[in-house]
């Protein structure tokens, strides 16, 4: 593949995550990163910051920004770990718990895009696919 046809395919990549992130930020009302960070909050009900940063592969600064957004709009809340005073941890709000019921509904309209489009083995096969450029270029970037 030569540098132009990677060029292309880099690009068909990020102008298709701009679409699907701003999709998604339309239909639920939050970002990707936010979501996931609501996710994780809610399968770990005062989980660290640590934690979050690890599973959403962000850095500190920016796990800081986006609890601060979602502290601010009432969907977390942080308390310090009464046994290591140093470590935050992150609550999820009633409000967020309602926020993720509507979200899921509303999942339909993304779910009837793309089951109309793709079937489970088209999407396992992209899954694979995407696993399998991460993993490549993350060998690049560790040499």
């Amino acid at each position: 593949m030569s540098l132009r046809e990677m060029s292309q395919l880099f690009y068909q990549i990020k102008l298709l995550d701009q679409k699907i992130t701003q999709l998604f930020e339309h239909v639920t009302g939050f970002s990707l990163t936010r979501y996931e960070m609501i996710m994780e909050i809610s399968q770990n009900n005062g989980c660290s910051q640590n934690r979050l940063q690890e599973h959403l592969q962000i850095d500190s600064a920016a796990v800081t920004r986006h609890l601060k957004v979602l502290e601010e709009k009432g969907y977390v809340t942080r308390k310090r770990n009464p046994e290591n005073n140093r470590e935050v941890l992150v609550y999820l709000t009633d409000k967020a718990r309602k926020s993720i019921e509507k979200c899921h509904e509303h999942q339909t309209l993304l779910q009837k895009a793309i089951d109309e489009s793709f079937t489970q083995s088209d999407l396992h096969q992209t899954v694979d696919l995407l696993r399998k450029l991460d993993d490549s270029l993350n060998t690049i970037t560790e040499e």
